[in-house]
């Protein structure tokens, strides 16, 4: 068996990548060692996949190398994937601004990515391992458990280590250290974070809850929802600063975004000084949750009774709460990876391994991680248009 072009991976960036060389005459083939493409594609956004964001831009990435992003998102852009999906008639919604969902389910994405491979003349081979990959000559050969396979070029779009119950393995880094590769350090990206005992049984408590907050970590800084689960804290605004955070990080989350609390309470205390705090904090946040600050902190009855300093305490409690977080949910949960094939030694351009053409690294598997928002199915588009238009 032999073929221009093999990719290594059935999920969004390999069946990018495919369909675009297809269309350009190579002969492909797909092959993935799961029994269905598209996986990950299915579950994501709740099954209803953010597949873009209109937004879109190099800042939105996290990289060692943070250049390496910018040509390809630059030359396949959001509009054009969206062009792509409405020449099938696939209908979608605009969430939140600038992110971009199927407006019924991923498999109408799924398909319209399956059907573009097929009208490219794509094969698609799924249940097949790959047990070894050699360079011969100026192509490369490929063993696999369905027998063996020459390839002009192979791509490695296996992605990285996140939700390993769809099969998500470290085998793209392994093939890139066996060609003399480095691979960054990797970690859970976009990740609910767990708490130590205390405060996981107080978020326990608020489990279900959730309210607008700003989240700071290192540099980051997200306005977005907070959400207290049974383990911990997730929603956007938690997943967002993940990114960012490293363990033994304090996370900052401001309760009362836009508005300073002690000025409010200040002003509440002398225009309305017999509400009770607690109706005060009720009025701005979910009443399990100000109930809960109420109890944590204690302090509540007239507004009238508290002084200066305990309205300061209770300003830091709602614009400035610290809180170390144990830990994150890890891989299990985990939207993508952070860190991975380091991009230095790979063309920007079309995405080869410098001094060898035939070995190709495309999406997650690289040191290229998005902003939680549909960002990372646009890297998956654009890194494969990128390097299928290149093969």
């Amino acid at each position: 068996m032999s073929y221009d072009v093999v990719v290594i991976g059935a999920g969004a960036a390999g069946l990018m990548c495919a369909l675009t060389a297809g269309y350009a005459g190579r002969s492909v083939l797909v092959i993935d060692h799961a029994n269905r493409p598209g996986k990950k594609i299915l579950m994501s956004g709740g099954g209803r996949c953010n597949f873009t964001n209109l937004a879109a831009t190099p800042a939105n990435f996290f990289s060692g190398n943070p250049h390496f992003c910018i040509s390809a998102l630059k030359r396949y852009r959001p509009e054009h994937f969206v062009e792509l999906v409405e020449r099938h008639g696939l209908e979608y919604v605009e969430k939140a601004p600038g992110q971009l969902f199927c407006a019924e389910s991923a498999k109408d994405l799924l398909a319209v990515l399956l059907t573009e491979c097929d009208w490219a003349g794509v094969e698609l081979r799924m249940k097949t391992t790959v047990e070894s990959l050699e360079r011969r000559g100026e192509g490369m050969r490929i063993e696999t458990s369905g027998g063996r396979i020459d390839a002009g070029a192979v791509v490695i779009a296996t992605g990285g280590l996140s939700v390993p119950t769809m099969g998500a393995s470290g085998f793209g880094y392994d093939i890139a250290r066996q060609f003399g590769l480095e691979v960054t350090d990797t970690r859970a990206a976009l990740v609910p974070f767990t708490l130590t005992s205390a405060w996981k049984s107080r978020a326990a408590e608020l489990s279900g809850v959730s309210t607008e907050v700003v989240a700071r970590c290192r540099t980051g800084e997200y306005r977005e929802p907070i959400l207290f689960t049974h383990r911990g804290l997730s929603g956007p605004a938690m997943l967002q600063i993940s990114s960012h955070w490293q363990p033994g990080d304090e996370l900052a989350i401001d309760l009362l975004p836009g508005e300073s609390a002690f000025e409010a309470l200040a002003a509440a205390r002398r225009d309305t000084p017999k509400r009770r705090l607690s109706t005060w904090l009720g009025e701005r946040l979910p009443r399990r949750l100000a109930q809960s600050l109420v109890e944590w902190h204690g302090g509540d009855g007239p507004l009238a009774e508290r002084s200066n300093a305990e309205l300061e305490a209770w300003a830091a409690h709602l614009n400035d709460w610290r809180l170390k977080p144990a830990g994150t949910e890890g891989w299990r949960t985990a939207e993508v990876t952070m860190g991975g094939v380091d991009t230095r030694a790979l063309s920007s351009k079309t995405f080869e391994v410098n001094g060898l053409p035939q070995l190709r690294f495309i999406g997650e598997v690289l040191d290229v991680t998005g902003e939680l928002g549909g960002y990372n199915f646009q890297w998956a588009w654009a890194s494969g248009v990128a390097c299928g238009l290149a093969l």
